[in-house]
Formats: C-alpha cells, sequence, structure tokens
C-alpha cells in the first residue's frame, strides 16, 4: 500500500487524506499514519512544488555541472557531496557512474552569477579537478510533469503530382 500511496503523492502532492483514501479504498487516518510514518523514516523527503519560471517575471537559469574529483583517502565521494550541496545554489547533486563523478544541479539569476559560483565556490574546493558547466536553454518536462505542451501539429509539406 505504501508503493501506492508514494506513486500517487509523486504525481500529485496536494491531495488530501480524504482523496487518497477514497482512491486507494482505504480510510483517511490510515492515509495520514503510513505518510507520517514514511516522514519519520525518510522515504518521504518534502513536498516541492514545480514551478515554470519562464511564466513569471523572475528570470532563472538552470545550469547542469559535471565535476571530477579526487576523494582522499577515508573520506570519500559522501564527504565531497556533502560539502557540494550545503551551497544554497545547489538544487540537486547526484553520484554518477561514467566519465564524471558527480552532476550538479543549481539554479541562479544570471549565467554570470552561475559562472561566479562555479568559479569562486565549487572549482575552488579541495577535492575538485575540473567541472564542465552547461546552461538549459528549454525545460519540457520535470519531475514527470510536462512543462512546456507542444502543439502536435503536421507540418509535414503536401506534394501534389
Amino acid at each position: 500500500m505504501r508503493d501506492k500511496i508514494l506513486k500517487t503523492l509523486s504525481k500529485n502532492a496536494r491531495l488530501s487524506s480524504s482523496d487518497l483514501a477514497a482512491m486507494l479504498d482505504m480510510s483517511p487516518e490510515e492515509i495520514k499514519q503510513i505518510i507520517s510514518d514514511m516522514e519519520d523514516e525518510g522515504i518521504i523527503c518534502g513536498y516541492p512544488t514545480l514551478i515554470n519560471w519562464d511564466k513569471t517575471g523572475d528570470e532563472r537559469v538552470t545550469a547542469v555541472i559535471e565535476v571530477k574529483t579526487a576523494p582522499e583517502r577515508g573520506r570519500g565521494f559522501d564527504k565531497i557531496a556533502a560539502r557540494i550541496y550545503q551551497f544554497d545554489e545547489v538544487k540537486d547533486v547526484y553520484l554518477m557512474s561514467g566519465n564524471f563523478d558527480f552532476t550538479v544541479i543549481i539554479d541562479g539569476s544570471s549565467m554570470k552569477e552561475v559562472a561566479r559560483f562555479v568559479t569562486n565556490k565549487l572549482a575552488p574546493m579541495e577535492s575538485i579537478v575540473s567541472c564542465a558547466t552547461y546552461f538549459v536553454l528549454k525545460k519540457y518536462k520535470e519531475h514527470g510533469i510536462t512543462i512546456e505542451k507542444l502543439h502536435d501539429t503536421d507540418e509535414r509539406q503536401l506534394i501534389t503530382p
């Protein structure tokens, strides 16, 4: 049952316990208790709001940064990740497999602000070997939710004999 609650909440965290109870054939009290237990266990970590900043007057820039590191013996990747995610600018940090160690996603008010973060805070960290920064040009889907709906029009040109 926990799985069904989690899947439903991941699509719409605004559902009330009464709505969830009706959808899952449970009582609202059972739903509240299960959700409370999952919050206490750290399974549910928060309820973020997905905002389409392009529709507001607030200019935002999202950057994806590939980070290569040289972990110190005994400190490992977790210590480096903890130092990175402490910065307010950092939205997400992921340990990766492949050609680099971390993906760091940040939001800033401008490309200059992102550049300042990388050059003044991230790159100078003692375990960081290199950073490659990519700027998101447009978001179409985030957290499984379509942000920018595209019009399904047939753009093929009609050819007649």
